[in-house]
């Protein structure tokens, strides 16, 4: 079995910590390199994955992986939810989630808090709906994470996951190649501290079991209705299951 692509493959510590210490290392920059690399297409693709919750109005989401908030701050503007809670490893992102939240007034609406993926601290049963951006990839063990998600879910809630996949035709499998592998480490490396973190985006969208692939492992969980649609011609894709 080949090794996990991690960001730091020269380094003994596990996937998870190594992903904790790079966001922790690109917090400042993440939100400016993120929207400057997708052209702010990211802004679509997230209010697309959104619209998959507007049939079920859930009250309290859960927002996996939630980085500096961004997904979550658009659900809640889209969505009207009660509450949003965020969980993400790095306490780097987190503090920029909770800067953003004060200045915004909704410290009443957004939680955001340090936690494991794989060992989410809720009891089953909690949230009307658990949303993912670009996070399942990151996940060390991801039937894990998958499953724990499933299990904080309430009956009938409805999990959403955006996240890269990788275009299968001409030309823009062979231009979004290229972008990745030789333009996104030369961006990151221009304006990021941490090198490894943008050579490790395209290696870990390489590895990543996307399309089927994933929805099988989200079978095997016990999501039902499970479902995905593919967006800018498979740069990217939304997959959902319900509970």
């Amino acid at each position: 079995m080949s090794s996990p692509i991690t960001p730091y493959q020269d380094q003994q510590s596990s996937k998870k910590e190594q992903v904790a210490t790079m966001f922790n290392n690109i917090s400042k920059t993440y939100d400016f390199l993120n929207h400057f690399m997708s052209l702010g297409i990211d802004v679509i693709w997230r209010k697309k994955a959104i619209s998959e919750l507007k049939d079920i109005k859930p009250q309290h989401i859960l927002d996996v992986a939630t980085g500096t908030g961004d997904f979550a701050f658009e659900a809640i503007k889209m969505l009207k939810p009660a509450k949003v809670t965020g969980v993400d490893i790095s306490i780097g992102m987190i503090d920029i989630a909770a800067k953003k939240i004060r200045q915004r007034g909704l410290e009443n609406k957004f939680e955001v808090k340090l936690g494991d993926s794989e060992k989410l601290l809720f009891d089953d049963n909690t949230f009307d709906a658990v949303t993912v951006a670009y996070g399942v990839r990151n996940f060390e063990n991801l039937p894990k994470g998958l499953s724990d998600m499933l299990r904080v879910l309430k009956p009938g809630g409805k999990a959403v996951i955006l996240e890269f996949s990788k275009p299968r035709h001409f030309p823009v499998k062979q231009l979004y190649s290229f972008y990745f592998h030789a333009i996104t480490p030369a961006i990151g490396k221009l304006f990021s501290k941490d090198n490894s973190a943008y050579t490790y985006l395209p290696e870990s969208v390489k590895a990543f079991p996307d399309g089927a692939d994933f929805l099988k492992i989200m079978d095997q969980c016990g999501y039902h209705d499970i479902k995905y649609r593919q967006l800018a011609f498979g740069i990217c894709s939304i997959y959902t299951g319900i509970k």
